[in-house]
């Protein structure tokens, strides 16, 4: 009970004091959070999904309302260009905003991408994502879904390629990717011919080892005990360097990790789906009352492929069909997300594909790859436009115009510095950038893009170089060389669903195949002197842009040689015991905080 002896003048004027201070910083805080007009990021980039496969980029049979409804709501980009048509490059591409081999990341033999998570290679940690430049600008910043940019370095628990050594506080989902040995019954994606000649060999030694001993043992033949036990070594030798790495990869590759730990292997695939999405709502949740930044790496539609039973033979064009539909509901439930929340006015999402489709891909079934539209190629097909033309879709609420479309080219290298100035971030000065800032272009105050010269990669080697001059809407495209395509006159590399970029599996063109895209996107007409009249002018200029970006490009060590991609034991992440690595994640549908 108050009394009056017991009240305190002093006191009282303390607490009021100290009242009125909690509500200034409380409101000043408040204001801050108000005043603070950088806004979210929620980027979603497809697996192998084709420019063709969309609706509002043309596809009339397969139905992605969310998709086409955010088209609606923001910018479409119709000439948006992936820096490679593979998985790796593209990707380290697209997170540093520089060409892959600038980060050694670009292949000059058979190897284009990761191959095992037990590889050493991946995206060096001197590199700068635009994560990292988020993560200093006080974002908060998570990963969900696909990596495949390497795991660790030189031990097991270094994870120096790992993403939240690379600026996201929060990973979950797929450090690897998804490839056919994830599904039993699929197939072998890594390294087939050399499994094949592994077995091959060890079955051969091994009968003649047997035919030697029974000889031996018949009085038939004089075989020294030594030589008949070194071929067994040899024998044994072959089936374990053949069976331990590649019979066992979908324990090694197909996992998941939760930030550094792994929490399902191998992965289930049944489950996958539902999970990837809840843990990409449950981030922005969380993070709701600040500025956030989610990358949502999508498996889909990346084969082999895996399909929710809600949209299993729902489509018109298959399992492929019913994957693309299943994306779009993914979609539809992030954009769902941001709008419960109230956030539309202050995130831009962002959509696209990490390449274009896998045209190549198929088996008795029917055709399990995209559709890349009325482009030439696809997926691991070097410059040609169906490997690396994609969609590209900007949604900002009042910041952006509605409907908009843009046919300027752009890249996916350039959400990098886009990303970073919208957050008030500075960009790394001591490297070269390759990206240049979309806003202008968006929002509608330039017209033109700064991209006038590109550089298309097939690994190393530059394969292609587009060129919008500044006075002309013409875009020039050169081929310096294209792949050589098995059978002969086919639509892809078939043997290897990978078409390679070095000499003997490529042809050179001297002069280069020229094309104009703005007249020709399908580039099936080349052009010549006679047909155009800047012919010799146009490849003069390119040439000239050549040398000036060759001498931008410097040594890296390469991160894709055959000792940092081949299988290290001592690399392989494992929940367990190494080699007895299994397990499967508690609860697959509840999440868990960052």
């Amino acid at each position: 009970m108050f009394t009056l002896g017991s009240w305190n003048p002093l006191w009282t004027l303390r607490s009021c004091l100290l009242a009125v201070l909690l509500l200034v910083s409380s409101g000043d805080e408040a204001a801050g959070r108000g005043n603070d007009t950088r806004p979210n990021f929620v980027l979603m980039m497809v697996d192998d999904l084709g420019i063709g496969d969309v609706g509002c980029y043309g596809n009339g049979t397969i139905r992605t309302p969310n998709i086409d409804k955010l088209a609606q709501e923001g910018v479409k980009l119709t000439q948006h260009i992936a820096a490679a048509p593979l998985c790796t490059p593209s990707r380290a591409a697209f997170m540093t905003g520089r060409y892959a081999l600038r980060s050694g990341l670009g292949s000059t033999g058979r190897v284009q991408v990761i191959l095992f998570l037990g590889g050493s290679g991946g995206l060096p940690p001197s590199e700068i994502t635009f994560a990292k430049l988020l993560q200093k600008q006080g974002y908060s910043t998570g990963l969900v879904g696909k990596w495949h940019l390497g795991v660790s370095c030189e031990s097991r628990n270094d994870h120096c390629h790992h993403p939240n050594q690379h600026g996201f506080d929060y990973f979950y989902g797929l450090p690897f990717t998804n490839f056919n040995d994830c599904k039993p019954g699929e197939g072998k994606d890594v390294l087939v011919d050399l499994q094949v000649v592994l077995w091959e060999l060890s079955l051969l030694v091994g009968l003649a080892v047997l035919t030697l001993a029974c000889a031996r043992a018949a009085g038939l033949l004089e075989v020294s005990l030594k030589v008949i036990a070194l071929l067994a070594a040899l024998c044994l030798l072959g089936l374990v360097v053949w069976y331990v790495p590649f019979e066992l990869l979908q324990t090694w590759n197909c996992i998941v990790m939760r930030n550094q730990e792994v929490v399902e292997q191998p992965v289930n695939l049944d489950t996958l789906t539902l999970r990837l999405i809840s843990e990409a709502e449950r981030f922005v949740e969380r993070n709701q009352h600040k500025p956030f930044l989610l990358f949502l790496s999508l498996a889909h539609v990346h084969t082999p492929l895996f399909t929710s039973k809600d949209f299993l033979g729902k489509s018109k064009h298959g399992l492929y069909g019913d994957n693309v539909e299943e994306v779009d509901w993914m979609i539809g439930r992030m954009v769902n997300v941001v709008e419960k929340l109230g956030l539309a006015e202050k995130t831009l999402m962002y959509f696209t594909s990490d390449h274009g489709g896998h045209i190549e891909d198929g088996d008795t079934r029917g055709q399990k790859g995209g559709w890349n539209g009325i482009y030439r190629g696809g997926k691991a097909m070097g410059g040609w436009e169906g490997g690396i033309r994609v969609p590209g879709v900007f949604r900002w609420h009042g910041r952006l115009p509605a409907g908009r479309v843009i046919d300027e080219p752009t890249s996916l290298m350039d959400v990098y510095p886009t990303l970073v100035r919208l957050a008030g971030g500075e960009l790394p000065e001591d490297r070269v950038l390759d990206g240049h800032d979309l806003m202008p272009l968006l929002e509608g105050r330039v017209q033109r893009s700064e991209h006038e010269f590109m550089f298309h990669y097939c690994g190393m080697y530059l394969n292609a170089v587009r060129w919008h001059p500044p006075d002309s809407d013409s875009v020039f495209k050169a081929h310096f060389f294209t792949p050589n395509f098995t059978p002969e006159g086919a639509g892809g590399c078939y043997h290897t669903k990978v078409c390679m970029c070095h000499r003997g599996f490529v042809t050179y063109h001297h002069p280069p195949l020229l094309f104009d895209l703005a007249r020709d996107p399908s580039e099936s007409r080349p052009l010549s002197p006679s047909t155009e009249p800047r012919y010799s002018d146009v490849l003069r200029r390119i040439g000239e842009a050549v040398k000036r970006h060759r001498e931008t490009l410097a040594p890296v060590p390469n991160q894709l040689s055959w000792g940092n991609v081949l299988w290290k034991p001592w690399l392989q992440p494992c929940c367990g015991t190494f080699p007895f690595c299994s397990c499967t994640e508690a609860n697959t549908t509840a999440g868990q905080s960052s």
